[in-house]
């Protein structure tokens, strides 16, 4: 060889790493006279292996033609076999081409139109030759018009793209700090592609989670367009990368109406970003939704909630402290809402009297869990605002404490929404340590995150602070603890009033487990002096309300006077002293004999009678 012409070690690396890069292995020829040809070999073999997919069709028209060559010369007997076996694979492909990565029936049907023209036309080249007028041309204005398709395909096109992205992947590891790194597989779908990443000796998912923002740039993506997270196999020396080019979550998703039908059932709480369901078991778990405002704590809250009241085998509590303005539209469907600190603790307190009673009924019956059902159901509590529970109202967040930390046996749990559940406005540290299912929408700040997530959750790759549409959240559970991104349904204020009120029929009543244990802690406290009757009928704001008498007739007369459209429980106990459960227990038992109905959830009239006194 020419000594002129000789490259550097350096060189013939570099050489050797761009061909192998596009598929060409490298290769030497000595030779002294054709210096040109191998440059020019290499080349052309390049470019046809780089634009494979678009010279595909071509490809298929030359191996027709030189098989209908084969055919004709040695075997020109065999054209029943051909358009046979032609048949066969058309129909095959039109029926089962899903499962040959197929799945649009425009696909598989222009795959069998494909695979019976060259059938057909190979079947002919066989039986008349392949140059015999007009089949040549037939070959050739056919591939022109079946070769359209399928460079315009887009799903074709983007997967070629992807390939030659990945083909520099050496390079772009070297770039971002992941050299060693190799793309082991990857998949094109809908929103952009993912690809599997066998990471380098020594290198962690922490490594692959701290270069993103340099993926971003050298995928040439949108900032926040790359997605790594650790795979479902919890291999350390692996990481799936998604690329998201389209955004699936820009647009609001409707919601389509409740998921379930029974607490037993996982709820479904929205949707990933590549179509699957967010799907958590609520029984016996305690759940947190936390985020920044107009983040869509409230979307997803009302998304509960219409999956919650589908169930008749469910009774809703709620304590809203923006004097009702968020949950009120459920009010139908909400067994007892407290608006005020002192019915926040009041509904507290008696759910932890009903806690206690179901433990004593299960440890009577030999039994470890509540099991629910329409006769005895699960007790649910949505609390709206958890730091101004623990602002205006600290002595029930003692009660929170002890519900989140005994309540999942009896089927007694907590769901809570803040906005930033610190140690302040959490109350107690057992609280927020007990939610095992958490929804962290958009947050401010990193460590925002790890308040909501758990400490470290941020470095992890758990990123809240890069949520860019409100509705968009992550999900931490025993299910959920890979970090993906998934969006809520959009359940707008008619759609609530229509799921309230059609719900509102089936709802269920508090058992009579729960009934017995408030009617016990009631005549408890009304036997000792010192005991208050109601904590929130002795605040200022209700002390001129109280009547001076209490007793049936009492509640018969604010019944009977009652305005039309009913009176609420809590105003008949402003009005008459009674405990709550001692008026949950007269208006069963006047309903029973005829006395009283219910107007509306929650509001109750004394019937018309002409002898109306029920004593």
């Amino acid at each position: 060889m020419n000594p002129r012409h000789r490259a550097s070690h350096a060189q013939m690396r570099r050489n050797a790493r761009r061909m192998r890069r596009y598929g060409v292995e490298p290769m030497a020829l000595i030779t002294e006279d054709l210096e040109f040809a191998p440059l020019v070999i290499a080349s052309i073999a390049r470019a046809v292996w780089r634009y494979r997919s678009e010279l595909a069709p071509l490809t298929i028209a030359t191996s027709d033609l030189v098989a209908g060559v084969i055919l004709r010369r040695w075997f020109p007997e065999w054209w029943p076999t051909v358009i046979i076996a032609t048949v066969i694979v058309a129909g095959a492909v039109a029926i089962w081409g899903r499962w040959v990565n197929l799945p649009r029936p425009v696909e598989r049907g222009y795959a069998t139109v494909t695979t019976a023209f060259a059938g057909a036309w190979l079947t002919l080249a066989a039986y008349l030759g392949p140059f015999t007028a007009p089949l040549p041309a037939v070959l050739g204005i056919g591939t022109l018009v079946l070769a359209v398709p399928w460079w315009a395909h887009r799903r074709r096109r983007a997967r070629v793209r992807v390939e030659r992205t990945l083909a520099a992947w050496p390079d772009i590891a070297q770039a971002v700090g992941l050299a060693g790194s190799r793309v082991q597989s990857a998949i094109v779908d809908l929103w952009g592609y993912r690809f599997r990443l066998g990471l380098g000796l020594g290198q962690t998912v922490e490594d692959a989670l701290s270069a993103v923002p340099r993926l971003e740039s050298a995928l040439g993506t949108t900032r926040g367009g790359v997605r790594v997270q650790p795979v479902a196999s919890k291999k350390a020396n692996r990481a799936d990368v998604r690329v998201i080019e389209t955004d699936p979550h820009a647009d609001a998703i409707t919601w389509p109406g409740p998921s379930i039908t029974s607490i037993t059932q996982p709820a479904k709480l929205g949707l990933f970003e590549d179509g699957t369901p967010v799907r958590v078991p609520l029984l016996r778990r305690h759940g947190l939704f936390a985020g920044m405002s107009g983040a869509g704590k409230s979307g997803g809250v009302n998304v509960l909630l219409g999956d919650l009241t589908a169930c008749e085998d469910v009774i809703l509590w709620a304590v809203d402290l923006k004097r009702g303005m968020e949950l009120m539209p459920w009010a139908s469907c909400i067994d007892r809402l407290a608006t005020t600190p002192q019915e926040a603790e009041s509904l507290l307190a008696d759910a932890v009297v009903i806690l206690d009673g179901r433990a004593d009924d299960l440890t009577r019956r030999g039994e470890r869990v509540w099991e629910p059902s329409p006769d005895r159901p699960a007790l649910i509590i949505i609390v709206d605002e958890y730091a101004e529970l623990a602002s205006e109202a600290p002595r029930a967040i003692d009660y929170a404490d002890s519900i989140a930390r005994r309540g999942r046996a009896p089927a007694v749990n907590l769901i809570a929404a803040t906005q930033r559940p610190s140690k302040d406005a959490m109350g107690k540290s057992a609280v927020r340590s007990q939610m095992d299912v958490r929804l962290c929408f958009r947050v401010r700040e990193p460590r925002d995150g790890d308040l909501i997530l758990g400490q470290g959750m941020v470095k992890a790759g758990w990123h809240p602070h890069k949520l860019d549409a409100p509705g968009k959240f992550l999900i931490s559970s025993p299910e959920h603890d890979i970090p993906r991104r998934a969006r809520t349904c959009l359940l707008d204020d008619e759609g609530v009033q229509a799921t309230a009120e059609r719900h509102a029929e089936h709802r269920p009543s508090l058992d009579a487990v729960s009934l017995a244990a408030l009617d016990d802690a009631a005549s408890r406290a009304e036997r000792h002096a010192d005991a208050s009757i109601d904590e929130e009928l002795t605040s200022p704001r209700h002390a001129r309300q109280i009547a001076p008498k209490r007793g049936d007739s009492v509640l018969w007369t604010v019944l009977r006077d009652a305005p039309e459209n009913g009176i609420t429980v809590d105003e008949l106990i402003t009005a008459t002293g009674m405990s709550r459960p001692t008026i949950y227990r007269r208006l069963a038992q006047l309903e029973n004999d005829g006395r009283v109905r219910q107007v509306s959830r929650g509001r109750w009239r004394a019937r018309l009678d002409p002898n109306p006194d029920p004593a």
